[in-house]
């Protein structure tokens, strides 16, 4: 059972909480939804509108194509049925960055349906099927500013550029037990989603934003609890503790006697806590009806078949090839699969290594905890994913040792220069194999150390890496570790 944060286990016993999420994810589309104004993120306020995104008396919608096939991409790559009919409605709300007073979405005849994603589970290992109930396309509103400007204290300024920019909303079945199944549903989700392109999921660029419907009830009960929802909050760690105390609060009130209030939350990183802000509305208070202005969406078979031939390999199935293919262990395929763009370049360059499990671990030992060292990401490396191959290649044919890699990457991330780079102005540095020098050099370290060559002679061999420390460090890390290992264990026997 998993644990949440100032809630005991016998409590946790008692009550089991029911997680439902609704992500919305902003299309990469260059346009609006509906009109040709750019969804270009960071210009001027109010600098990308026009009648239509505006509302404006006799200005008609005219659907982006791209943004349908986005989305049904999307869609496809979570598992989805994509309906060949769906239906825009008018959603009716009232607020000061909805300039129409209604939002163009979809109701009760959304794009897509009944799909799933697939999480890892904490407990035994296992895996859990999250269903995700429908993917709509829709309208975003403009944003409302309470900050950063003149009179900020007394106004609110509002910037509706972002009104129009296309969205997929992703609503999953209440289907997750704990935040922690609800962060490893959000990592998987945003990691396919980015694997399609259709999104860059930049949450601080608000592309992408997770609402979060929670509740808790009796174990065993087979009815929902009254749920509240948390929205607005910007980072997958906020959802994770905001739903933490919000378990936390629900069985404080249910324990104490109380009911659950129905409402909407914010959630106050700083304080960690979160804060009533409306009751929650349900449909019928939204007055959805049929959208006028726009036919129906009709996405046929053979619209489905090209935008299906655009899917790329997915995350998870990529990973169970890779480990196949190239030898490669589980944790390697997880890492090396973390975005498009690495599983890209480490198969670039693991089809033409000498030993494609070798550039695996240094992309995991020495490339990547040097770029954690210095707050670089991948595309900042000065050593490209070809340079850790020629480098693997060179271990691999023993022409250089892996203390001598490891040299050779400090100088790369020293100089920010490829591999290749650094080892030719390096003079192509080569690790010794002559055997009657590193004889020489064995026979004056044991003759210097009597006493570490009588306790190996009684019995500790661990003394072996003391010698062959010495001779790595007299040859400067050129000598063959194996053949050095030979050489002592020999001299030390005899």
């Amino acid at each position: 059972m998993a644990t949440t944060a100032g809630v005991s286990e016998d409590l946790l016993a008692k009550y089991e909480p029911v997680i439902g999420l609704e992500v919305h994810v902003q299309l990469l589309t260059a346009s609006k939804i509906f009109c040709s104004c750019s969804t270009r993120f960071g210009d001027p306020p109010n600098s990308n509108v026009c009648p239509v995104c505006l509302g404006l008396p006799g200005a008609l919608p005219v659907l982006n194509r791209k943004a349908v096939e986005f989305a049904a991409l999307a869609a496809m790559a979570l598992q989805c049925r994509i309906n060949e009919v769906s239906i825009f409605a008018r959603k009716n709300y009232f607020y000061p960055d909805l300039p129409k007073g209604y939002q163009i979405s979809q109701y009760d005849k959304p794009l897509a349906e009944f799909g799933f994603i697939e999480i890892d589970t904490n407990n035994d290992g296992g895996k859990k099927k999250i269903g995700i109930t429908r993917l709509h396309v829709e309208e975003d509103a403009g944003k409302s500013l309470h900050e950063g400007f003149a009179d900020a204290a007394a106004k609110t300024a509002i910037d509706l550029n972002r009104t129009g920019v296309p969205l997929a909303e992703i609503v999953s079945e209440p289907d997750m037990r704990s935040p922690e199944e609800a962060y490893e549903y959000l990592t998987r989700l945003k990691e396919i989603i980015l694997y399609t392109g259709v999104s860059d999921c930049n949450m601080e660029e608000g592309s992408l934003r997770c609402d979060a419907n929670i509740s808790v009830r009796p174990r065993g009960q087979k009815e929902f609890g009254t749920k509240t929802e948390i929205k607005n909050v910007n980072s997958f760690r906020f959802i994770k503790q905001a739903l933490e105390y919000e378990i936390e609060r629900h069985i404080g009130v249910l324990e104490g006697g109380g009911q659950i209030t129905q409402e909407t939350r914010l959630y106050n990183a700083h304080e960690g806590k979160t804060y009533g802000m409306r009751s929650k509305e349900q449909a019928h208070d939204y007055r959805y009806f049929p959208e006028p202005d726009l036919l129906p969406l009709v996405v046929d078979e053979k619209w489905q078949a090209a935008i299906r031939a655009s899917l790329p390999e997915l995350p998870e199935a990529r990973r169970q090839r890779m480990m196949q293919e190239y030898g490669i262990t589980a944790g390697d395929a997880h890492t090396l699969t973390l975005t498009r763009e690495m599983a890209d370049q480490f198969e670039s360059a693991a089809r033409t290594a000498k030993n494609p499990k070798r550039v695996a671990n240094l992309v995991q030992g020495e490339l990547l905890g040097r770029l954690k060292a210095q707050g670089l990401e991948l595309e900042q490396s000065p050593i490209s994913m070809a340079g850790v191959r020629a480098s693997a290649d060179l271990v691999e044919s023993g022409a250089i040792s892996g203390k001598m890699l490891k040299d050779l990457y400090d100088l790369c991330f020293e100089r920010k220069q490829d591999f290749p780079a650094v080892y030719e102005a390096e003079g192509r540095p080569e690790q010794s194999h002559d055997t009657s020098a590193l004889e020489k050099l064995a026979d004056e370290l044991i003759a210097a150390n009597p006493k570490q060559v009588e306790q190996y002679r009684a019995g500790k061999k661990t003394m072996i890496g003391f010698f062959v420390g010495q001779v790595m460090k007299a040859s400067k890390g050129q000598a063959n570790p194996q053949l050095v290992n030979e050489v002592l264990t020999k001299k030390l026997e005899g």
